[in-house]
Order: structure tokens, then sequence, then C-alpha cells
């Protein structure tokens, strides 16, 4: 048996720059991190005196023969691509919700591509292990994705990711103050919306938005507040308050660049939190329902809190390793 943990991941700044009818033209960067919450993958060979050859079990669990019976489309394209020989039994298990912001869905195609390489005693690196990912949905999934969830979770860690116009990246590790980013970590809350979302929807009409030139001052003004932010937390004369402002500001662009975005409940949500003490926030991932993190110091935190009762409030703490191998037990049957 096998088993991969893969992290989930907060994108601070830059989201929307990562996808590619923007970063061919422009480049593109994003700000994030992983942290201590996971997709689990488990693999193993199914003894072939069951009647079917492959169990899928996720939010749903499959019982098939052949790979165009799977109606999971990573896990179907990905064995697609694989072949692998004999029967398996797949195990999908999170921390988390999916569809809920945090790269889940590329959590889970670069865990499983992990553990299949694993089951095979292939050893993959990061950036192999990210490329096949953008590759799996970009190109053979064709979901309306960007590039940054699949390096995240292959990578782990804070990162600053340059996105450049031949289709190449690079990921360049941040390293502060221990005690800074610390103190970071100590005034992000992390709250679920209790909405779940397909992000393909909110996706699908960014990069319309981009095909069509629509608003995409925006999304230049989102890419600038990388390098921004990165200044805060290398520059202790700075104040950390400024980044949670600086994610205030984040939020107000990634409205405006699609409407799509935010929702009624969103915006409560989000005021309730501000009159309370929240210096910003944002909603996670593509828009329109799951996680929101804000910047809030710790001595408004309990008022945050109550002001949001109605919410689950998730702690966390940075994490900073990818997608690993944390079970390797070959078997095999005759």
């Amino acid at each position: 048996m096998i088993i991969s943990r893969t992290p989930y991941r907060i994108s601070f700044f830059g989201g929307g720059t990562d996808y590619p009818d923007w970063y061919l033209k422009n480049g593109g960067k994003v700000l994030s991190t992983t942290f201590d919450k996971y997709c689990y993958i488990s693999l193993r060979n199914l003894p072939q005196f069951f009647s079917h050859k492959y169990r899928i079990v996720y939010s749903q669990i499959e019982s098939i023969n052949s790979y165009d019976e799977i109606n999971h489309p990573s896990v179907r394209e990905i064995l697609r691509y694989f072949d692998l020989p004999n029967g398996l039994e797949i195990h999908h298990d999170g921390d988390l919700p999916a569809r809920s912001g945090l790269g889940s869905s590329s959590s889970f195609t670069v865990g499983l591509l992990n553990a299949i390489y694993a089951f095979q005693g292939l050893r993959i690196s990061n950036y192999e292990l990210a490329c096949l990912a953008i590759n799996m949905e970009q190109n053979i999934i064709k979901e309306p994705v960007g590039s940054q969830d699949q390096i995240a979770a292959a990578y782990g860690g804070f990162n600053k990711i340059n996105f450049q116009k031949d289709g190449d990246f690079s990921v360049n590790r941040q390293i502060y103050d221990q005690n800074r980013i610390s103190d970071l970590n100590k005034n992000l809350m992390l709250f679920f919306s209790g909405q779940s979302r397909y992000s393909s929807d909110v996706s699908s009409k960014k990069i319309e938005n981009i095909k069509e030139g629509k608003n995409i001052g925006y999304l230049s003004e989102i890419e600038s507040m990388v390098d921004e932010s990165i200044s805060i937390l290398g520059n202790k004369n700075k104040p950390l308050n400024s980044f949670g402002e600086l994610l205030n500001e984040a939020w107000k662009c990634k409205k405006q660049f699609t409407g799509a975005v935010s929702n009624s409940l969103i915006d409560s949500i989000y005021k309730r939190a501000i009159e309370a003490g929240a210096l910003g926030g944002k909603l996670l991932g593509a828009g329109g329902g799951g996680f929101i993190i804000f910047y809030v110091e710790t001595h408004n935190q309990n008022k945050v809190k109550e002001m949001l009762r109605d919410l689950m409030h998730v702690p966390f703490k940075f994490d900073n390793k990818g997608s690993d191998i944390v079970l390797y037990q070959p078997e095999g049957f005759e």
C-alpha cells in the first residue's frame, strides 16, 4: 500500500495571473503558502478475485472494470495515462471539504500522481510533479484552472511563484525572520463560509474577461501586490498590519475583476469581520464560496469569532512540506 499526503494552499496575492491566458502574454506571479491540512490518497493492488478491476472511494464509491467507466475525471485520466496492468483500489480522505477555495482538486491530482509514481517504485521531482499535474488538469481533463495550485501542492512552503511567457515557472521560497512569519500566522483567521462551489464556473468568467481584455487593469494591480506584500514581510521596520490592509485592497480588486467572485452572503461575512476588527481578508480560490481568510490582530480575534459565530473557524499553521509519501509498503498479487 502507498499513502500520499498533499497539503492545501492559501493564496494571498496574484491569483488570476496564473491563468495561461494571462501569463503567456504578460507573465504572472503569486504569493501563497501551504498549511497543515491535507489530502490523503491511499493506493493498493486490488486482489484479482473481485468482480471489478477498480474501486475508487471518495465522496462516492465506484467499482468498475475499465478506465472509461470511471466518473471521477482526475482518476480516470491519470489511470488512462499510466495504463497500469493490474487492478487498483484508491481511497481519498481530506481534512477539509472539497470545492472550498484551498486548491483541493489540484492537491488530489498531485497526490494521486505522486502515489502512482511511488507505487511503481519511482521518484519524481517537485518540478516534474507540478508540470504533470498542470498538464493533466489543463490539457487532458480540460478544466478551466490556473497553474498555482498544482505547484503549491507539489512544492509546499511559503513561495513566490513566477510564471513566464514561455509557459515555464520558477518557485522562490520566501525566507523571513521566524518571529515575523509566526506573528503573521497568529494574525490570520480562516473561516468556512458554509458554501461549497464549483470553481470552474467563476474561473470560466475570469478567463473570458482576460480574453476580452475586460477589467484586466485590476488583475495587473493584484499582480503588483505580490512584490509589495513581500516587501512588507521582509522589512521588520514596516508594520505587519500593512499586510492585512493590502489583503483588503486585493479583495476589492478581485471583486472588480468579475462580479462572480462574491455574493450577498460573502459580502455580509466580510462586512461583519471588518466591523469586529479585521483589517482585511479575502475569499480563497476562484470565488463564490468556500473558505475566507482574515487578518486580525490577536486582541481582536475573540470579537471576530463572536461576530462570525455562525461559521466554522479553522485554526492552522503554515507548513513547508509539499506532497509526500507517508507510507510505502509494496505488495502484490500473483
